[in-house]
């Protein structure tokens, strides 16, 4: 799917319908692609109140909402999967409702089948294209 940045709530509302039911979201893309605006978006749209931000720093931000825990990750930091471990990623991915990944390629031993890996491409300044490798 090719979209603009002001399609962005368009797009939430497709993946969610698509794959809501996923309880790993993996975001596989370059710096600048778009990835934290996408899952603010979907975060928006599942009803999380709280300002969604990149955990760049601190690797996890946790949102409560509708009695399900939600993890937004950013692994870009991390250097491996045992750095990943330390850190209490696996804990959390077992723990969580729904997880959103920023950088999984950094520790892509944690995910599991469950997961769906997203793809997105820049295109240009003003369009992506995200879609799901077979």
């Amino acid at each position: 799917m090719i979209y603009t940045l002001d399609q962005m709530e368009a797009v939430a509302d497709k993946l969610i319908k698509q794959y809501g039911t996923k309880p790993i979201w993996a975001f596989f893309a370059p710096m600048g692609a778009g990835k934290t605006t996408l899952i603010s978006q979907i975060c928006k749209q599942l009803g999380v109140q709280d300002a969604v931000s990149s955990p760049t720093f601190a690797i996890m931000n946790q949102y409560e909402v509708n009695n399900k825990t939600i993890y937004h990750m950013d692994w870009y930091r991390l250097e491996d999967e045992a750095e990943a471990i330390r850190t209490g990623v696996e804990a959390a991915l077992d723990d969580a409702d729904l997880c959103f990944i920023e950088w999984p390629e950094k520790a892509p031993g944690l995910l599991n089948e469950h997961t769906i890996k997203l793809e997105i491409e820049i295109l240009d300044p003003e369009h992506r294209r995200i879609f799901i490798p077979s």
